[in-house]
């Protein structure tokens, strides 16, 4: 059974409207330059083997280490649930590893392991070039400023 979708002439108009203000979505923008960029990190840290969002999480882990998990996936702007996911091959790989925490053993403790910061030593000259690559395509005055609306849009949106 088909179903045929009649429209006339106004209704057509009114719908190619609705798709040229779509093209226009800044959600789809976003992912797509997301995409993009992080194309540039993972292809830049594969020598090292990260991707780019496993570089960040170990350079966030590496900066507040010792921490918990509520203050990496704050500073991630990720749910808990995805946090969980985007460690574990960091923690089957020995490059983080998750303690019991010293006040309370029933809470757990993020740490970079030896291995984890010798593979963030490895892994920043090649994250330095995939920055330069990326401030090039975007220029270098302007990546501050969209890092600073980005930063904006995540502490506006609740995100950290």
């Amino acid at each position: 059974m088909h179903i045929h979708l009649i429209m006339n002439e106004a209704s057509d108009t009114r719908f190619k409207a609705m798709l040229r203000e779509a093209r226009g979505c800044s959600c789809l923008g976003l992912r797509r330059a997301g995409r993009a960029v992080s194309r540039i990190y993972d292809s830049a840290l594969q020598p090292a083997g990260l991707k780019g969002t496993q570089f960040s999480l170990l350079a966030v882990v590496a900066n507040l280490s010792p921490t918990n998990p509520v203050e990496v996936a704050e500073m991630m702007a990720m749910d808990r649930t995805t946090l969980s996911r985007n460690l574990r091959p960091l923690v089957a790989a020995g490059l983080i590893a998750l303690e019991p925490g010293e006040e309370d053993r029933r809470r757990r403790s993020v740490v970079l392991t030896a291995k984890g910061r010798a593979t963030l030593e490895k892994a920043m000259p090649l994250w330095r070039q995939a920055q330069r690559r990326t401030e090039e395509a975007v220029g270098k005055g302007r990546m501050g400023r969209l890092r600073e609306d980005l930063d904006r849009v995540v502490r506006g949106t609740g995100g950290s």
